[in-house]
């Protein structure tokens, strides 16, 4: 079986919850797959997002392009609601002046329902979010 990105709202993801909301740069942006749109954070942090996938996925390798972003932990959900998340990476990204930073985070054998991103700390006051992507196939449930 092929490995898709199942952070595509083409795949059928869904940004189900944004702490963060600004008419010119909404969360759906980070589901669209360009790097030229993206969700702005308008506040204090910590601020998150949740990307729900349309069933169980088991996912090789996370990535994420963001600016700004100094502290980020990602954690995942294998519920049928974006409940009982637990922990799985947390990293403190270099801060890249001028370009977006573009992480990667291999997860063997990893199976999602839900991911959780939050943004713990940032290098500035506002942060924004360009794609994140979960590479993986689906689950046979």
């Amino acid at each position: 079986m092929r490995a898709a990105d199942w952070c595509l709202s083409s795949a059928g993801a869904a940004v189900v919850l944004a702490t963060s909301s600004d008419e010119q740069h909404p969360a759906e942006n980070m589901a669209d797959g360009s790097s030229e749109t993206f969700w702005t954070t308008t506040g204090m942090f910590p601020q998150e997002f949740i990307i729900g996938f349309p069933k169980c996925v088991k996912i090789s390798k996370v990535a994420i392009q963001c600016y700004l972003v100094r502290t980020l932990r990602i954690e995942r959900s294998i519920s049928k609601d974006p409940v009982g998340f637990e922990q799985c990476i947390e990293k403190d990204l270099q801060h890249t002046e001028g370009q977006l930073q573009m992480e990667e985070f291999p997860l063997p054998d990893f199976q999602a329902t839900y991911l959780r991103f939050i943004i713990k700390s940032a290098f500035d006051h506002f942060v924004s979010v360009h794609r994140v992507m979960a590479e993986g196939t689906a689950e046979n449930t």
